[in-house]
């Protein structure tokens, strides 16, 4: 028996606990509606985990390379936000 192995934003939903404080627990349900409170947040970790891999990335590009300046960072996103989409993967980082 196989395990199938899923990438960020896909596969069957799964069911976790979170704790959040209230307040905002409160500002997601009037933000996203009580439906939709799941995918406010399930669109919010994978923009984090997004954000991470792209930090990662850079950080490992400047370990080889050298420095990046700011410009380069921006547009770095700006790419990355590009082949995402195109992909329909993931939501822009940005």
């Amino acid at each position: 028996m196989s395990e199938t192995t899923y990438s960020i934003g896909e596969g069957p939903a799964t069911r976790v606990s979170l704790s959040l404080p209230e307040g905002t627990a409160e500002a997601i349900r009037a933000r996203a509606g009580k439906r939709e409170f799941s995918a406010f947040i399930a669109a919010a970790v994978e923009r984090e985990l997004r954000g991470q891999v792209l930090d990662e990335y850079l950080a490992d590009y400047e370990s080889r390379k050298g420095p990046v300046s700011e410009q380069a960072r921006q547009r770095a996103r700006q790419v990355f936000d590009e082949v995402f989409d195109e992909e329909g993967q993931w939501p822009a980082a940005s």
